[in-house]
């Protein structure tokens, strides 16, 4: 009877699955960084792709802390994901659009990790990896807030800004031209008595 797994070997698997979520990360952010129109959306996606590199070496201090070889395993929920924000890429949208999207898809990266590193955390502690779980901690902090920096962008412009444009070409199909206006004229309302 083949020997069953533990929470130890659980815990391994997910670190290979994070690890590899991050090396796919650091090959998608820059495509992403260039395909945005705002510059402060790409200036805080090319920070977090430096924030990413550094999670990729605190990844391999923490298989170092456990006596294991960084390897990866192929992580399809990430790649799933950097598979959307590439199909969103290609889309002829307008510039606000394009961005309100990157951000969309950035922050499913984003909310996708901080799943995986929050049970990270909470596994570590419970086996008493404490070296591990902090530096996993200070990962899941970096997440959280690179998740509300795209809030913050998100809230603070580029959504109204895409919002601004997203029924102009209805709205001018429908506006009525010359006389057939169904627009009520003065003489047209009811008279008063």
């Amino acid at each position: 009877m083949a020997e069953m797994g533990t929470l130890h070997d659980a815990f391994v698997d997910e670190l290979r699955d994070s690890y590899d979520a991050e090396k796919q990360l650091t090959k998608a952010l820059p495509k992403m960084a260039k395909a945005a129109h705002s510059p402060e959306l790409r200036e805080a996606i090319e920070s977090h792709l430096e924030e990413t590199r550094q999670q990729v070496e605190r990844l391999e201090q923490v298989f170092e802390s456990l006596g294991e070889k960084p390897r990866g395993k192929h992580c399809d929920g990430i790649a799933g994901i950097i598979q959307e924000a590439q199909a969103v890429m290609q889309e002829d949208f307008d510039e606000p659009t394009t961005d309100a999207c990157l951000i969309a898809s950035a922050q499913r990266a984003e909310h996708y990790e901080m799943a995986a590193y929050g049970t990270l955390v909470a596994w570590a502690r419970a086996m008493g990896h404490d070296e591990a779980a902090d530096l996993l901690q200070e990962t899941l902090d970096e997440e959280k807030a690179a998740d509300e920096k795209l809030n913050t962008l998100a809230e603070g412009g580029i959504n109204e800004q895409a919002a601004e444009g997203a029924h102009q070409s209805e709205e001018e199909e429908e506006e009525p031209v010359g006389a057939g206006s169904s627009k009520r004229s003065s003489s047209s309302s009811p008279r008063r008595r």
